[in-house]
């Protein structure tokens, strides 16, 4: 049975978190700040998770489970209305982290695991390939952690320290999400 799209997630409620964080005084280093721009991103792993599952439990079919995510990725990628440049790269960080967690959500539904390597291994390689500019391997290799993740796979997000901060550790902050996800996929609420 398919579900409506806004089920799992809605543009009205993207654009609640923006409009929190373009009336809010956002300061990346106040810890309250933080956690509204973790919220926002958290928020959107939730319904990626929720999708994920829906798709496992058999609720979705595996075309309806690849456009929620696409519908989710649509709202979550557009071109964000904030006139402060500096609000504006924190929300653009978010949705780079949140880049890998569409990709490897659909990977996971297009093909299952990843079968050889470890959540470790991908994310190495996909630093690897970023350090040679191949972004497009990169973005696999991340994914395919991504798909370890989803399988049930921890992250080990100490693994970033080690890395040249860039699109991978980004795309890690995702992963990272999206771990917590899937293992506690409850709503954040806007108010918080």
């Amino acid at each position: 049975m398919s579900n409506p799209p806004t089920e799992f997630y809605s543009e009205e409620r993207w654009q609640n978190w923006i409009d929190r964080i373009k009336d809010e005084e956002i300061d990346p280093e106040d810890e309250s700040s933080a956690r509204l721009l973790l919220n926002l991103q958290d928020d959107t792993a939730i319904a990626i998770a929720k999708i994920v599952a829906a798709y496992d439990d058999d609720e979705l079919e595996r075309e309806d489970a690849l456009g929620e995510i696409d519908d989710v990725r649509t709202i979550v990628l557009d071109e964000v209305d904030i006139e402060d440049e500096e609000k504006l790269i924190l929300v653009d960080g978010v949705q780079t982290s949140l880049v890998c967690v569409f990709f490897a959500a659909e990977e996971y539904i297009a093909n299952g695991p990843a079968e050889d390597g470890s959540v470790g291994d991908y994310l190495g390689a996909a630093a690897d390939a970023e350090a040679e500019e191949d972004l497009d391997a990169a973005l696999g290799y991340a994914a395919q952690a991504g798909t370890l993740i989803v399988d049930g796979d921890d992250l080990d997000i100490s693994i970033a320290e080690d890395l040249e901060y860039g699109l991978v550790t980004e795309w890690i902050n995702g992963l990272d999400s999206l771990q917590s996800a899937m293992s506690d996929p409850e709503v954040v609420e806007e108010d918080e």
